[in-house]
């Protein structure tokens, strides 16, 4: 199976390193979440943000109690002495679940995120709606929120106006590629939102996870290259026979560490699920269950 020359050695997030705090730019700090995980990398990033003595916190890690020593240093280190409110890329644990821990810390302050609700409603703390388009403003900075689902229903990316630079979230990596969940994302609609973001030309991006991308555009642009490139390598192994999902990732991830391979499973049934919408490939008649245990055939 033909692979491309980058996943001869493909670039993971397991053993990266960060600093725990950065200075991204004068209006961007990076405080760690201090979440590790094989999918992670060293933790979420979340991000101070703006200029004056209070501040916008763009995501909050997952809550662990290693987290809040570092926002503290980081609030100090950048001369922010509150926070305006809280702004969430998405509902997943690792960006939602410290939101409750840094309301103790800083006291009551507004929550911002795009709806979702069969996930929101398990948080005990009241979200305000975040609109696709809406803008939230502080000293120094100005960010307007994109919708961009496709890892998350629920997914916002926001555009720093002054630097034309992106938050990206889960949607653009610092190191590696997004998982596409096949129970709750879609790589169709991930696909629209990276080409929304190119045409943003963006310079930087801010990720989620890993460090700073300098050239925005481009990164986006080998985004979705890497996407149609995994596209072709599973329509490849399925003309060689290979109909399950195990079975195309033993083939097209045979680079990648096993620890990642489920992972992968993920990202290969959302792949079959956007061939399936576009009638390219079907379910083999009498198999049923989740995408990634069923058997797949070309049309």
């Amino acid at each position: 199976m033909s692979r491309s020359s980058g996943d001869e050695s493909p670039p993971v997030m397991m053993g990266l390193e960060m600093p725990d705090i950065a200075h991204w730019s004068e209006r961007v700090m990076v405080a760690l979440g201090k979440n590790p995980s094989p999918f992670t990398g060293p933790g979420t990033n979340t991000f101070l943000i703006g200029t004056g003595e209070e501040r916008i916190l763009l995501d909050t890690g997952h809550g662990h109690s290693e987290y809040l020593p570092v926002l503290e240093a980081a609030m100090q280190r950048s001369g922010c002495r509150s926070i305006q409110q809280i702004l969430l890329t998405h509902a997943h644990p690792d960006h939602i679940g410290g939101v409750g821990e840094v309301l103790e810390h800083v006291g009551s302050v507004t929550v911002c995120k795009m709806p979702w609700t069969e996930h929101d409603d398990y948080y005990p703390f009241e979200i305000t709606p975040l609109a696709d388009g809406q803008v939230i403003e502080t000293e120094g900075a100005r960010l307007r929120a994109l919708h961009t689902p496709g890892h998350a229903p629920d997914h916002l990316c926001f555009l720093l106006e002054e630097e034309n630079a992106l938050f990206t979230g889960d949607n653009v990596l610092g190191v590696g590629t997004t998982v596409i969940p096949a129970e709750s994302g879609d790589l169709g609609e991930y696909m629209r939102s990276l080409r929304r973001l190119v045409d943003l030309r963006p310079g930087r991006l801010y990720p989620g996870h890993g460090p700073l991308i300098a050239r925005g555009e481009e990164k986006l642009q080998e985004y979705i290259a890497h996407r149609q490139l995994r596209e072709q390598q599973i329509l490849e192994a399925m003309r060689s026979g290979a109909g399950e999902v195990a079975v195309m990732v033993e083939t097209i991830y045979a680079a990648y560490p096993p620890a990642l391979h489920a992972a992968a499973g993920q990202s290969v049934a959302a792949h079959l699920l956007k061939l399936e919408a576009e009638g390219r490939v079907t379910r083999v008649s009498g198999t049923s269950g989740p995408p990634t245990s069923v058997r797949w055939s070309l049309v």
